[in-house]
């Protein structure tokens, strides 16, 4: 399982905002692309502008093609909430008990055997 990490620094006061978004807009895309598994959105406790989303798919290249594809269209959604672009940074998943990331896990090891 893959992970991308989008690292965000909202404007002033336009975190929840961006969440909202994320949640309405953007995760209908997500669920249309295939490979997709879920999606986390955290606010920081410290700073409350520091947003991170948590992206959870399959394998690299099903992130990978949502990346190429869509990326740039969910990013011009979101640009007017943001203060600086957007850090995004890729991760493999080595282990969840979060029951649909550990399921998407083990449908990568089926995949992987086969």
């Amino acid at each position: 399982m893959f992970t991308r990490v989008v690292d965000i620094k909202t404007k002033r006061g336009k975190a929840k905002r961006l969440c909202h978004a994320i949640h309405q807009k953007m995760l209908s895309i997500f669920k249309a692309q295939q490979g997709f598994v879920d999606e986390i959105v955290l606010i920081s406790e410290t700073d409350a502008d520091h947003v991170l989303a948590l992206s959870f798919w399959k394998t690299r290249s099903d992130a990978e093609r949502y990346s190429r594809k869509h990326y740039a269209a969910v990013r011009k959604l979101i640009q007017h909430q943001v203060h600086t672009a957007p850090r995004v940074r890729a991760f493999n998943v080595e282990t969840s008990i979060t029951h649909r990331i550990a399921r998407g896990k083990a449908a990568q090891r089926k995949t992987r055997h086969r």
